[in-house]
């Protein structure tokens, strides 16, 4: 199963580099994304090193949930695709 990243879970003023939204295809309500809460998730770099993290929460109400990641993502991130295990 796979995901797209969307963006850093921020404030106003502040932004946690490893809390991350993710959209799942297929997945659009709250109900939905609170059943991947504690899946492990993968993101690849180009170079090939994965960054490792965990579904922690549903995020809003059309089916965005929220992954926290052992390190902050990098930028290049935004957009990419994450992969669930």
């Amino acid at each position: 199963m796979e995901g797209t990243i969307l963006s850093f879970r921020r404030g106003k003023r502040t932004q946690k580099e490893n809390h991350i939204l993710i959209q799942v295809p297929g997945v659009a309500s709250r109900t939905e994304a609170a059943k991947l809460v504690g899946k492990k998730v993968k993101w690849k770099t180009s170079s090939g090193k994965e960054i490792n993290g965990k579904v922690a929460s549903a995020h809003g109400n059309k089916g965005v949930i929220r992954a926290i990641f052992e390190r902050g993502l990098p930028g290049q991130s935004m957009t990419q695709k994450v992969h669930f295990s």
